[in-house]
C-alpha cells in the first residue's frame, strides 16, 4: 500500500550533520533506502530552525531549501513535487517525491515578501509558529494563549493570496480560531492527534477537528509518543488507533492523513521507528478497517487535497 507522509525533521538534520547522506545514514530516521522499503511515494520535508543554533533567520531557510535541492533532488534521490498536475505522476508510482513546507515563521523576519521567495522557491505549506511566540502569533506551548498579531493576520491574508497553504499544528488555540475565521483556504494540521484521546497542548481539541474538516483540510495523525499516550510506558501502534477512531468519530475519514515527525523525536512508537515500517502501520489497519479506508489514510486523502489545493503548472498569483 503506497503511502504520503506529511511531516519529518531531516532537513535540520541534514543542515546540522553536511557529510550525512540521505540514501542511508545511520543516524537519520527518513532516507532513500528506508522510503522505499515503506512504500513512501511522498514525503513532506518541513524546514524548521532550532534555536539552539541561533537567532532563526532567512538565511537559515535558505540553507536547509538548500539542503533539499542539492543533496537530495538535484542528486537524484527525489522529485520535487510543487503543482498539482505532478500528483498524476504520483499516482503512476516508479518514483519517490518530496515536498516542502516551513515549521514556524520566526525566520522571515516579519517581512511578507519573504512568503513570495519561499513560494517561488517551492515551498508550498507554512506553519505560522512552532511552540512558542514570535512575530506573528502565540504557539502552543506559550501559556498566556494570545492571538494572531496584527502582522500574522497580514501573514494568513498574503499566504492566501498566492497560494501558500496554512499549517496550524503548532498553533495556540486562540490563533487557531482567528486563523480559521481569516483564511479563504483549507488548512492542515500536518502533526496533530486527538486531544480529547491523550490530553496535550499540541494536540486538537474536537472543535479544533471538526474546523479543520469544515474547512476542507487534512488532520495528520502523529507518531510522537507523548502525543499518543500519556503517562509512562511503551507505547505501541495499537495506541495509534483510538485517535484515528475519534477523528472519523467527528466526520474526519476522508481528511485523515500521516504525519510522523520521524527526525523531529528521539522516542519513537514501538513498530514504527522509521518509514521502513509504514507496512506494519497498514498490516494493522486492515485488521479493523476496510481496504478503501486505510487507503485513503495512507495516501489517497492527502493525493486528493494537493491535486485541489496546490498551484497549476505554470500559475502566477500575484
Amino acid at each position: 500500500m503506497r503511502v504520503v507522509d506529511f511531516h519529518c525533521d531531516a532537513l535540520s538534520k541534514m543542515w546540522q550533520n553536511p557529510q550525512a547522506s540521505f540514501v542511508d545514514a545511520p543516524d537519520m530516521d527518513v532516507t532513500l533506502k528506508r522510503m522505499e522499503e515503506g512504500s513512501l511515494d511522498l514525503q513532506v520535508f518541513a524546514v524548521f530552525l532550532s534555536e539552539q543554533y541561533g537567532k532563526p533567520s532567512m538565511e537559515r531557510i535558505l540553507a536547509q531549501i538548500e539542503v533539499f535541492r542539492d543533496r537530495i533532488h538535484r542528486a537524484g534521490h527525489l522529485e520535487w513535487l510543487q503543482w498539482k498536475e505532478q500528483v498524476y505522476n504520483i499516482r503512476q508510482g516508479g518514483k519517490q517525491w518530496g515536498l516542502l513546507s516551513l515549521e514556524g515563521a520566526d525566520g522571515l523576519e516579519g517581512q511578507l515578501f519573504y512568503v513570495d521567495v519561499l513560494y517561488k522557491l517551492g515551498v508550498r505549506f507554512l506553519g505560522v509558529t512552532w511552540n512558542y511566540a514570535n512575530w506573528a502569533a502565540d504557539g502552543a506551548m506559550e501559556k498566556r494563549n494570545g492571538g494572531l498579531t496584527r502582522r500574522g493576520r497580514e501573514l494568513v491574508k498574503r499566504c492566501n493570496e498566492i497560494g501558500m497553504l496554512l499549517d496550524v499544528s503548532h498553533l495556540s488555540r486562540a490563533s487557531f480560531w482567528e486563523l480559521t475565521e481569516l483564511t479563504q483556504a483549507p488548512i492542515i494540521a500536518s502533526h496533530s492527534n486527538a486531544d480529547s484521546v491523550c490530553p496535550h497542548p499540541r494536540n486538537l481539541a474536537d472543535d479544533q477537528i471538526r474546523a479543520v474538516i469544515a474547512l476542507n483540510g487534512l488532520v495528520g495523525v502523529t507518531f510522537v509518543p507523548w502525543f499518543i499516550k500519556n503517562g509512562t510506558g511503551l507505547v505501541k501502534m495499537e495506541d495509534v488507533l483510538p485517535h484515528i477512531e475519534k477523528i472519523c468519530e467527528l466526520g474526519g475519514e476522508a481528511h485523515l492523513m500521516f504525519g510522523s515527525d520521524f527526525d523531529g523525536i528521539d522516542e519513537w512508537v514501538r513498530g514504527l521507528e522509521h518509514p521502513g515500517a509504514y507496512p506494519n502501520l497498514a498490516e494493522l489497519l486492515l485488521k479493523h478497517y476496510s481496504a478503501s479506508q486505510v487507503e485513503g489514510w495512507m495516501s489517497g486523502n492527502a493525493l486528493r487535497f494537493l491535486e485541489a489545493n496546490l498551484p497549476a503548472m505554470n500559475s502566477e498569483k500575484s
